[in-house]
C-alpha cells in the first residue's frame, strides 16, 4: 500500500487552502475539497470558496460542483471522492484533501457507519414538526431520546437533528449505537495534518474574514438566494442569520455579529472535533514551510514501507 492521502484539517479561516496549495504543488499532485460548504456553486462569498487565483494553482475537485437544489449527501461525497481517489492514485502516490467539515473528512479517512433504513414518513413528519415547531423542539426529542449524541452533535443544525432523530424513532436504538463501529478498509495510508493558533487569534481571523465577506458582497449574494432559503444548503452560517435581517426582525449590525459569534461557535466545534484524531500532525497557523514539508516527509516512509 503505497499510496498516501495528506488530509489538512483545521478550525475555519486558519489557512487550510493556502497550505493544502502548498503541499500540491510540492508534491505535484492534486486537491480534493472535503468542505461540505464549498460543494454549492451558488455559494461562494459565504463559504469561502477558493478565489480563482487559489484554484489555478493546483488543480481541485469536489468545489461548487453541485446546485444547492440537489440532494447531496455525506454519502453521496464519499462514494464520488472514493472513486475520484482511485482514479487520481493512478498517476499521484499522494494527494491531498482538505477542508473543516469534519464528518465529511471522516467519511474519507475511515469509512461512514452504517445506519438501517428508515422509513421517508418519520423524516417527513420531523421536517414538518421543524416548521411548525421550530428547531427547539426537535433539539429537546433528541436530549430526551440520545443524550449521549446530543452532547457532541452541532444542535443548531437542523439537518443533523433530524437525521439523528430519524434513526432513533425509526429503529428504536439511540442513534449514537451506531457510529464509533470499526473503521473502513481504505487501499490508501493517510497523513492527517492540522493547523492551530490559540483561540483569540483565530477568532480574529474569522471576525477579518466576515467583514471581508460584507465587503466582497455577502449581503447581495444572500438576497439572490433568498427564495431558496428552505435547501439544506442555505442553513448556515453567513446566510440564516442574513435571511432573518432581510425578514425585518434584525439589524444589518446586530446580523453581522451574529454571524461572527456563530462562526467562532463553529470553529470551537471543529477543534473539539479534530483535537479527537490522536495522530493528526499539529503546525502552528504560522508554520515554517520548509519545518512543515520535513516533518511530513518523515511520515512518508513509515507508510510506504508498512
Amino acid at each position: 500500500m503505497n499510496k498516501t492521502l495528506i488530509s489538512v484539517t483545521g478550525p475555519t479561516a486558519i489557512g487550510k487552502t493556502k497550505l493544502a496549495i502548498l503541499l500540491a504543488q510540492h508534491y505535484k499532485t492534486e486537491i480534493i475539497s472535503a468542505d461540505s460548504r464549498q460543494f454549492f456553486k451558488e455559494m461562494s462569498i459565504g463559504t469561502a470558496v477558493p478565489n480563482t487565483d487559489e484554484l489555478n494553482q493546483a488543480t481541485h475537485h469536489f468545489i461548487q460542483h453541485k446546485s444547492i437544489t440537489e440532494q447531496y449527501t455525506v454519502g453521496d461525497f464519499e462514494r464520488e471522492a472514493i472513486q475520484k481517489l482511485s482514479l487520481l492514485f493512478k498517476s499521484n502516490d499522494i494527494v491531498i484533501m482538505v477542508g473543516g467539515s469534519g464528518l465529511y473528512v471522516n467519511a474519507i479517512t475511515d469509512g461512514l457507519n452504517t445506519f438501517p433504513t428508515i422509513a421517508p414518513k418519520i423524516r417527513d413528519g420531523l421536517n414538518l414538526d421543524l416548521k411548525e415547531r421550530g428547531l427547539r423542539s426537535l433539539q429537546y426529542k433528541l436530549k430526551e431520546l440520545d443524550p449521549a449524541y446530543y452532547s457532541k452533535v452541532d444542535i443548531q443544525n437542523p439537518q443533523r437533528v433530524i437525521r439523528a432523530l430519524e434513526v432513533c424513532m425509526g429503529s428504536g436504538k439511540p442513534y449514537s449505537s451506531f457510529i464509533d463501529k470499526p473503521k473502513a478498509i481504505r487501499e490508501f495510508k493517510v497523513i492527517t495534518v492540522g493547523l492551530k493558533a490559540e483561540r483569540p487569534l483565530i477568532y480574529n481571523r474569522i471576525n477579518e474574514r466576515v467583514d471581508l465577506m460584507m465587503e466582497t458582497g455577502l449581503i447581495e449574494e444572500a438576497k439572490n438566494l433568498l427564495t431558496f432559503r428552505s435547501y439544506n444548503a442555505l442553513q448556515t452560517v453567513g446566510y440564516k442569520e442574513l435571511f432573518t435581517y432581510f425578514d425585518g426582525e434584525w439589524t444589518l449590525d446586530f446580523a453581522l455579529s451574529e454571524i461572527k459569534k456563530n462562526t467562532r461557535r463553529f470553529a470551537k466545534r471543529q477543534l473539539t472535533w479534530f483535537l479527537r484524531n490522536k495522530n493528526t500532525i499539529w503546525f502552528d497557523y504560522d508554520y515554517e514551510e520548509e519545518t512543515l514539508l520535513l516533518e511530513i516527509n518523515k511520515e512518508l516512509p513509515k507508510l510506504t514501507h508498512d
